[in-house]
């Protein structure tokens, strides 16, 4: 299983912003059940999809400006990037199905073009 790296205020801009592959941010915190209910959810879809779509995580109590910066008001809260842009947001748990509902229409425009 692939486990999603930990980004944070220092790496943001490179890991995610900058990233030429779509990427899912998972802003979450240790103490939130939700959010360790989505996580194994999160690292099955960053192992399928690895080489199409990068997945990191962002604490939420570790980052609150990114928090703030991004509007993140509850968690989880996934953010999908993509040419450094917010594309799509989802919060709370989703199951599997449906959060890959959100990210696959993404996936396919990026590789046509």
């Amino acid at each position: 299983m692939a486990k999603p790296a930990q980004v944070g205020q220092e790496n943001f801009q490179k890991e995610v912003l900058e990233s030429k592959q779509p990427v899912l941010v998972d802003f979450y915190a240790d103490w939130c059940g939700p959010c360790r209910a989505v996580a194994p959810v999160v690292e099955e879809i960053a192992t399928e999809l690895l080489g199409k779509l990068k997945v990191v995580k962002v604490d939420v109590d570790a980052n609150e400006k990114l928090s703030f910066d991004y509007g993140v008001q509850s968690i989880p809260t996934l953010i999908l990037f993509e040419n450094g842009a917010e594309a799509e947001r989802v919060i709370g748990f989703l199951p599997k199905v449906q959060l890959l509902s959100k990210i696959n229409p993404h996936l396919t425009a990026g590789a046509k073009a």
